[in-house]
């Protein structure tokens, strides 16, 4: 048992009654940051014609209503709608609210900017949004504000890696409002709906055991008790009206409090008092409950045994705690949800699949831009190309985490302002990374970038002769990057930081890129060549264009495929079909090991409903109208043509004039590159279509297949089970698809096939050694789930979205497989960064212009470490994070423990003291006090903290350590390699 205490300040909690059946009113409203309306439509009232809701409105009148009686409680979640309303506050009022705070009468849960969803959101951009919330409440609002409990009421399913990431940020609990149908059912016999989640199989039980609840109405009240202004429940009234309705309203309570407790183990039961957008009057509400609780609790008179209370979330947590017991243990995770037959919300994971990969990207350029700011200094804020701004564009990833954003549930108005918001973020961050690059470089090069390379634009390259290309990487380690730029020339020469000169290739634009630009747009050759970049630094390299060649030339489709038919690189060879062009074989040449593979792609018809069911499919909603896909490829022989040389083989691959795909295999790259392009998706015939990438091997799978959380843990999955309830499958596609945040992977005994994804994505294995993703989906109906218009996505030009990404084919034996897929999903999230600068015209000489090559690291990471944060707090501090990305035993060498020391990583500053923090960043690790939960397989062991030595910094396979740097800047420039 963990020591006596509160659960929040002193005196915080109302008391109950022993021996009685005591009911926790737990009023709170749910503010989705952005659903059908957007984030500011919200806040401020506007389009009540679409939905009522106003938040402002509503922490107007709770506050009022919360200081007019000390008994009432109230809980609120989503801290980018309370930091927006708070700038609006005079002093008078935010002393109030911190007052109401510290007493635990305002009780902040969850604790995020958003309520993140918890399927398509990877890891680092969860860390992000919850680590900006929590600052800002313990910031803005006093060390009582940052919250004790998780609140995850409307996700769609929840995942193992986001309730792991709650328990070591010192969470005492974690409640959910949607769980399977079934799985609830089962877990209502069984008095199982609160329960121990165990969320790693590689840390110790302490820090990663989470108690977690299964609220009784999602999280709504109970039936017949709204009482917001959006409701039409009948009002309490008592006195002498004729109207007086307590004696029924009482005895409608006491029967649906006594039949819920016969779910739960204990004599506390919660119940949630409020919903989308409630309390915009919270006199309504408070009212009402005031008359429940004094005439439910006057019974008691009458020898009734239900004692009812205002509560909070960590109060109700506290007594279940004082209970004493051990409860049920879970390891596995709450995916795939569905909420009635026929109804499993695996749409979601694919859906949008643009605005999915915009922010993985954004994420990615985050992290870029909080790196330099903390490597350059006030320089990167406040340079020579206009003040730079890392706030808006972290606000803008922390609110896209939101359950109805990055998982594409939400209108396409609001899917456009998400966008537009994450655009705004990304201009104030390059301003940032100019000033930054510029700064630690010594020049003062004009530094552009280039937006548009997924379709090969960038206008800079197109028309110069001569340009850099400076290659930042926020990875620990160094990195070999392949840089494709749109150029109008026919031969360049390309040197190194040092002056030596780089391979290079001038190849044309494919047909189906110069299409998708329209055809007078942009270059018609694109420049390849290797760049190598330090770790946590740059390298600059210097492209000029040869004297000779005409410099421009039409676009040329790259010659018929000769034998034979086959592409290959030092590490692998992929063999085609000749008759028909598809993928039939990968070669891995290191491990001399071979697979059959079969690739290509498939649609199935999305369900409008049938005689099973009336659910059709949607942007939530999977439900194909028939198990067996369609293939996109009309005929069994699809259009391919080659390019080959000494930089790259691919193959180019038409299965139809809206879907195509360039295997391709870069020289040194241990992988398979599949660039897929999808869309328009036709819908003339009447179907919406829901696009696959299918792999088929002869692998003996046995009903087996394993996919990320998150992008961090991996978890076995398998066909028609679940691990911890009995399942009655009803829809054999759709109830096998799981969210794919970074990877999926089959394997045998012997040979693993990985597919590792550039954004999340819904996948599974429908049959034994079968393999697919969905890449994108195009839906003709609505699937009734509150959004309200069907997923179309017309896209600019309103014939239809079209959708480019990468899927990276690894094939490798069972025990270095990890080894691979772990290294490789990293740097495909931490991607490296190009930005351009003019070349400096005829006299410019490389090494002129400042500093070639740098790097912030004294030595590179080992490859089983990731520097997963590093960002600037206050003046001379900086917020650290490394992390083990490897589970234990996983991997026979990349999974034992590593000891790094942090007072001799860095060569840009000297790093003066070091304090541990929690995940979060926000409090000392010293500082968690963490209710310690019994299992019921034994009590669990609670291990104090050890005192941190700089010098010698351990991670465990799967720890995440947080730090609290003090630096001092040296005086001399910053050092190069």
């Amino acid at each position: 048992m963990s020591p006596p205490r509160l659960p929040l300040c002193p005196q915080s909690c109302p008391p109950t009654r022993p021996g009685f059946l005591n009911v926790h009113l737990v009023p709170h409203t749910h503010d989705d940051v952005g659903w059908l309306k957007t984030v500011e439509q919200y806040f401020y009232g506007v389009r009540n014609d679409v939905q009522h809701a106003g938040v402002q409105y509503i922490l107007d009148s709770v506050v009022a209503q919360l200081v007019a009686e000390p008994s009432r409680r109230f809980i609120y979640a989503e801290v980018a709608f309370l930091a927006r309303w708070w700038r609006l506050q005079d002093e008078a009022t935010r002393d109030t609210v911190r007052q109401l705070v510290e007493q635990g009468r305002l009780e902040l849960v969850g604790g995020g900017w958003s309520m993140a969803d918890e399927a398509v959101t990877h890891y680092s951009a969860g860390l992000e949004q919850l680590g900006l919330g929590r600052g800002f409440l313990r910031r803005e609002l006093g060390p009582c504000a940052p919250p004790r409990v998780a609140w995850q009421i409307d996700p769609f399913g929840h995942s193992l890696q986001s309730a792991a990431t709650f328990a070591q940020m010192g969470y005492d609990g974690l409640f959910l409002g949607r769980v399977d149908h079934q799985d609830k059912a089962q877990r209502e016999q069984r008095r199982e709906l609160e329960l121990l989640w165990r969320t790693s199989g590689s840390l110790q039980s302490t820090g990663s055991d989470l108690f977690t609840g299964i609220l009784p109405n999602v999280y709504n009240p109970p039936t017949g008790f709204c009482w917001d202004q959006l409701c039409s429940d009948p009002p309490v009234v008592d006195g002498d009206s004729e109207e007086n309705n307590v004696a029924t309203i009482v005895s409608t309570f006491l029967d649906i409090a006594t039949n819920q407790a016969k779910s739960y183990r204990t004599n506390h039961i919660i119940m949630t008092m409020g919903s989308d957008f409630h309390y915009e009057n919270a006199n309504l509400w408070f009212k009402n409950m005031d008359k429940l609780i004094a005439h439910v609790n006057a019974r008691q008179a009458n020898g009734s045994r239900v004692h009812v209370l205002y509560s909070t979330p960590s109060c109700y947590l506290w007594e279940l705690h004082q209970a004493n017991l051990s409860w049920s243990l879970k390891m596995d995770d709450f995916f795939p949800y569905s909420d009635g037959p026929h109804q499993f919300w695996t749409g979601y994971f694919t859906s949008r699949p643009a605005l999915k990969r915009y922010e993985r990207l954004s994420n990615n350029f985050l992290q870029i831009c909080s790196q330099l700011e903390a490597l350059a200094g006030p320089a990167a804020r406040d340079g020579p190309y206009g003040p730079g701004d890392s706030s808006v564009l972290r606000e803008a990833v922390a609110v896209a985490q939101h359950h109805d954003a990055v998982t594409g549930t939400e209108k396409q108005d609001v899917a456009n302002d998400y966008a537009k918001q994450l655009a705004m973020g990304w201009e104030k961050c390059q301003l940032l990374v100019s000033n930054a690059l510029s700064s630690l470089s010594g020049t003062k090069e004009t530094f552009t970038f280039c937006n548009s390379l997924n379709v090969s634009i960038c206008p800079l390259t197109e028309a110069s002769s001569q340009f850099i290309v400076l290659l930042y990487n926020p990875l620990g380690r160094r990195v070999s990057w392949p840089i494709r730029l749109p150029v109008n020339g026919v031969s360049y020469t390309v040197t190194d930081p040092h002056g030596q000169p780089v391979p290079s290739e001038v190849v044309p634009v494919s047909i189906v890129t110069h299409g998708l630009r329209g055809n007078d747009a942009g270059a018609m050759q694109e420049l390849l060549f290797q760049a190598s970049a330090p770790a946590l630094g740059f390298s600059t390299f210097t492209v000029t264009q040869s004297p000779h060649g005409d410099p421009r030339v039409p676009p040329v489709q790259p010659p018929v495929l000769p034998q034979p038919w086959d592409i290959h690189n030092e590490h692998l060879r992929v063999l085609f079909d000749p008759l028909t062009g598809h993928l039939k074989e990968i070669q891995n040449l290191a491990k001399n090991i071979s697979l059959p593979v079969f690739q290509s792609f498939y649609w199935y018809n999305a369900s409008v409903g049938n005689e099973e069911s009336s659910q059709a499919s949607g942007a939530y909603i999977f439900r194909p109208n028939s198990s067996e896909p369609i293939p996109v490829s009309g005929s069994k022989q699809i259009s391919t043509s080659l390019v080959k040389n000494a930089l790259v083989q691919e193959l180019h691959q038409n299965f139809s004039s809206w879907c195509s795909q360039v295997v391709r295999l870069h020289a040194g790259q241990p992988y398979v590159e599949l660039e897929w392009t999808v869309g328009p998706i036709p819908v003339e015939d009447g179907w919406g279509k829901e696009i696959i990438s299918r792999f088929q091997t002869p692998l003996r799978t046995e009903g087996r297949f394993y996919t990320d959380s998150n992008g961090r843990q991996i978890l076995e999955r398998r066909r028609d089970y679940r691990p911890t309830w009995n399942l009655s499958q009803t829809e054999p596609v759709a109830g096998n698809y799981y969210p794919v945040t970074s990877r999926i992977f089959i394997k045998d005994k012997k040979i693993q096939l990985t597919v590792l994804t550039d954004r999340s994505q819904g996948g599974s294995s429908i049959s034994d050694g079968s393999l697919e993703l969905m890449v994108h989906r195009r839906l003709l109906y609505d699937d009734n789930r509150g959004v309200g218009e069907p997923l179309v996505e017309l896209g600019a030009d309103k014939r239809g979205l079209v959708v480019r990404g990468r899927h990276l084919l690894l094939l490798d034996t069972v025990q270095a497989a990890a080894d691979g897929h772990r290294l490789r999903a990293q740097e495909l999230f931490m991607a490296p960064y190009p930005v351009l600068a003019p070349g400096g015209g005829p006299s410019y000489r490389p090494g002129q212009h400042g500093l070639q090559e740098f790097s912030a690291l004294r030595r590179e990471l080992p490859p089983s470490i990731h520097l997963l944060t590093l960002a600037p707090r206050d003046t001379g501090t900086l917020l650290l994070r490394l992390e083990h990305q490897f589970e234990r035993g996983e991997s026979s060498n990349s999974s034992q423990p590593v000891t790094i020391d942090l007072l001799d990583l860095f060569s840009t500053f000297t790093i003066t003291s070091v304090q541990e923090m929690s995940l979060g960043g926000d409090q000392p690790l010293d500082a968690i006090s963490r209710l310690v939960w019994t299992p019921a397989t034994g009590p669990a062991q609670s291990q104090p903290v050890a005192k941190l030595d700089p010098r010698r910094v351990t991670l465990q396979p799967m720890d995440i350590r947080t730090f609290l740097v003090h630096y001092e800047e040296p005086g001399a420039a910053p050092g190069g390699l």
